[in-house]
């Protein structure tokens, strides 16, 4: 089958907006995206990440990041946790929850548990005065103009823009500990990247 000059121009239509996506979160780094850094930095307990749907797979990959970066984390389903995992939550941890419309029933659940138990709230939002916004210490704006898709309709802007917030939080909180190669080595000992960190180790001794 020939692809049609529309989906060719819908492609390159994707692109561009997904590229804007991370340059308006790029713009966006400043005192919120500090004191996140420093909330996730200092706990004394874990980082939850909750999400649902599209948000609820960038959260597990927001909390495998931080796991492998030094700074215990675990992903909590929303709809599981109003099934009993909320036990998973104490007040020395700290939520991370995300959701587009920071109005998703579940995730403010969650979020209203976190303050009932002293666990501080980073939302990762697309609208900050949302109910989510509203509950949470820390905002971090995750707005785009439009989803990537012809129809303005999949998640896909706004999930590449909570994705790179994502990333940028565990850059901050990995230099903020003063996580080192060997440290992830620890934590990675297997596949390409623990093949190369020993090599690398090797080399030095």
């Amino acid at each position: 089958m020939t692809v049609t000059d529309a989906a060719l121009s819908a492609t390159r239509e994707a692109a561009d907006r997904e590229l804007e996506a991370v340059r308006l979160v790029t713009g966006r780094i400043g005192p919120e995206m500090l004191r996140a850094v420093e909330l996730v930095a200092g706990i004394r307990g874990r980082t939850i990440v909750c999400g649902l749907g599209k948000s609820g797979h960038i959260g597990r990959k927001i909390a495998a990041s931080l796991a492998s970066l030094g700074a215990p984390s675990q992903f909590l389903h929303a709809s599981e946790a109003l099934h009993g995992d909320l036990g998973s939550l104490t007040g020395d941890d700290a939520l991370i929850a995300l959701s587009n419309s920071g109005s998703t029933p579940e995730v403010v659940a969650v979020a209203d548990y976190a303050r009932a138990q002293g666990a501080p709230i980073v939302a990762i939002i697309g609208v900050v005065d949302s109910p989510l916004g509203q509950r949470a210490d820390v905002v971090l704006d995750a707005s785009v103009p439009r989803e990537a898709d012809p129809l303005n309709l999949a998640p896909t802007a706004s999930t590449t823009a909570a994705l790179v917030i994502g990333d940028i939080l565990a850059a901050g909180v990995m230099t903020q500990r003063g996580f080192t190669p060997q440290d992830f080595h620890q934590r990675h000992p297997s596949g390409a990247l623990g093949h190369r960190l020993s090599q690398e180790g090797n080399s030095h001794v």
